[in-house]
């Protein structure tokens, strides 16, 4: 049951996170919240990231569980957090990034890196 998804999953508490990072070995999480221009922007490229690799994305509100502010400390959105083995391996708070950006976090912060899953067709 632990297939790779080609879009971001949407989850609403730290349970249904923890399930995915659990289940998945690369999970990269977006805390984000409504009426956020950057989180808006940053959604398409998520999805480039999930359906380019092997990394889960998930995205969460954190006010629809506000334990996930302290717990994940995010102090600002978008928040990053990616996850390997079911531990926190990177935090990235510093607004939009792009596919490249985004790949190269992964690349830098995961033991084996985003396995590439598809070709890119420029």
């Amino acid at each position: 049951m632990s297939e790779t998804t080609t879009k971001p999953i949407r989850a609403e508490t730290g349970e249904e996170l923890d399930a995915l990072v659990e289940e998945h070995d690369l999970v990269l999480a977006e805390f984000y919240t409504k009426g956020c221009a950057k989180c808006n922007a940053i959604e398409p490229v998520l999805g480039n990231v999930a359906r380019a690799t092997d990394v889960v994305v998930v995205m969460i509100n954190p006010v629809t569980d506000l334990s996930l502010v302290e717990e994940y400390d995010v102090t600002s959105v978008p928040a990053l957090v990616l996850f390997e083995g079911g531990e926190r391996v990177g935090h990235l708070t510093e607004g939009f990034q792009g596919t490249e950006e985004l790949l190269e976090f992964i690349e830098e912060h995961a033991d084996h890196g985003p396995t590439e899953m598809a070709t890119d067709a420029d």
